[in-house]
């Protein structure tokens, strides 16, 4: 039951670093994006707290986060008319 926690956690951060990218790539408001970073974060810890409960007590280091590969496009940059 553990694991299949840990498996909905690292699924759960995934999604919202994935969501925060593309809401990203769409342009986003700067407080949307600030918001999705911060439920990004949460599910982060939440998945680093499963690891810590799946994890035999006499290991003291976390495993290294996995990091998502997504293509990041470079945004243009479109200069107002004034």
């Amino acid at each position: 039951m553990v694991s299949t926690q840990l498996e909905y956690a690292e699924k759960r951060m995934k999604q919202k670093w994935f969501d925060l990218v593309m809401a990203e790539q769409k342009g986003a408001s700067v407080p949307a994006l600030e918001r999705m970073y911060n439920a990004y974060t949460l599910a982060v810890e939440e998945y680093n707290r499963c690891i810590v409960d799946t994890r035999p007590a006499e290991q003291t280091e976390l495993p290294p986060l996995p990091v998502p590969s997504l293509p990041v496009k470079p945004k243009k940059i479109r200069k107002k008319a004034s």
